[in-house]
Formats: C-alpha cells, sequence, structure tokens
C-alpha cells in the first residue's frame, strides 16, 4: 500500500511541471535510526526478552500436550470407550488452550502487538517530531522513508537526511534531559 501512495505522489509531482523543479525531496532510512538509538535497542531487547518468555510457555504448553497424545496412543486400545473419550476431551481441551493462548499473544491484536506500540510509539513519535523539524528548518516539501516496502531505483544521497534526523533525535533528548533536571 505504501509503494502505491508514493508511486501515485511521484506520478503528481512529475505531472505538474514546472513545479516539480521546486519542490524539494528528502528521505530517510527509520530502520539505520532505530539501530542507533539505545532506547529502541532497549525496547527491542525487552520485546525480545518477552516473546521468548511467550514462545517458551507455548512450546512447553505444546510438549505437554504430545506427551499426552503419545500416551493416548499407544494405551487407547487398552483404554475403556469412556475412558478414551475423556482423554480424547483433555486433549482437545489442551489444543484449544495452546490455540487461545497462541493467539491472545501473537495475534493481530494479541499482547505482542500492544506491547509492540506501548514500547515503540514513544520512540516513534519522537522520530517523527524529529523528522517534522527537519523538513520544516530545511525546507522540505517531501520526505520519505526508504526502509522497508519503499523502493527507490535511484536516490541522491545529498537528500539523505537520516544522520541529520538522528542528531536531532539526540538533540531532543538532550533538551528534554536538561528541561527534566531544572535547567
Amino acid at each position: 500500500m505504501k509503494k502505491y501512495v508514493i508511486a501515485i505522489v511521484l506520478i503528481l509531482l512529475a505531472l505538474s511541471g514546472t513545479n516539480f523543479a521546486q519542490q524539494k525531496i528528502g528521505y530517510i532510512d527509520s530502520e539505520a535510526i532505530m539501530k542507533e538509538l539505545p532506547e529502541a535497542q532497549d525496547a527491542q531487547r525487552q520485546l525480545d526478552a518477552q516473546i521468548k518468555e511467550w514462545q517458551e510457555q507455548l512450546d512447553k504448553m505444546e510438549k505437554e500436550w504430545k506427551s499426552k497424545y503419545d500416551d493416548y496412543q499407544n494405551r487407547k486400545l487398552t483404554m475403556s470407550s469412556q475412558k478414551r473419550a475423556e482423554i480424547e476431551k483433555e486433549l482437545m481441551t489442551m489444543e484449544e488452550n495452546i490455540r487461545d493462548f497462541r493467539q491472545k499473544k501473537f495475534g493481530v491484536n494479541g499482547d505482542l502487538f500492544k506491547l509492540q506500540e506501548e514500547v515503540m510509539k514513544p520512540i516513534q513519535n519522537k522520530i517523527f517530531k524529529a523528522i517534522e523539524k527537519v523538513a520544516q528548518e530545511e525546507e522540505f516539501d517531501y520526505v520519505f522513508d526508504i526502509s522497508g516496502d519503499i523502493i527507490f531505483l535511484y536516490t541522491n544521497s545529498d537528500y539523505d537526511l537520516t544522520n541529520y534526523v538522528l542528531e536531532v533525535v539526540r538533540t531532543l533528548d538532550n533538551e528534554s534531559g536538561n528541561r527534566g533536571n531544572g535547567r
């Protein structure tokens, strides 16, 4: 979707003829910025640790189900029909619990999504604020993010604002840190 929006914007800019020469376009690499920010690295470590914990819980649940299932397969011929039905019901409940856990933790609006939103949103907001500041100070009309889905066949490195935005983010950190200390 981002590709299509950018393609449309670029086409409209190209069609605008004389106005195109007056447009100032820059780009950033948000992945590079995120890799350079200690708070983004900390947030990613926090996310990774939580994912690992949830995955270990899921693996344990699956291992317990597999063990119970294997035991059931080995003994089902010697069980009464009532006991078989009881264990089959228990296995189905365990499967549902595994499915529910996976959905609750890793699903579309699951706990992982919420945690990512919680820990990454402040960092993203800071970066967006820095991008806005850079774009206004340097009078850019458009700033694109080249990380992820957007592909440029050619980019002039004169317009790469990644390091500048990173510098402004760090400056904003220092300014907010100074304000917090009563300076």
